[in-house]
């Protein structure tokens, strides 16, 4: 039983891009797109504008947590 429970630990780099991909996500998909419509709502073109490229940063960032976690999870197969 010990054994299964030392095959499900992460590694904290591991928990790492998990948290970030989770933080990432969370703001890409619940905050960021409230931000662009409350500054359409004030008229504010330069904070929609704004908002619009960090919303499109944060979708490569990611898009490239993503990629590393799936790497991390074929590794991790691949090692044990």
């Amino acid at each position: 039983m010990s054994n299964n429970i030392e095959n499900t630990r992460l590694e904290n780099s591991t928990y790492n891009v998990l948290s970030a991909l989770g933080k990432e996500a969370d703001f890409l998909y619940s905050t960021v797109d409230k931000y662009i419509q409350d500054a359409q709502k004030d008229g504010r073109q330069n904070l929609v504008e704004l908002w619009n490229e960090i919303k499109r940063d944060k979708q490569k960032h990611l898009a490239k947590l993503r990629e590393c976690l799936e790497k991390e999870a074929k590794d991790e197969k691949l090692t044990s």
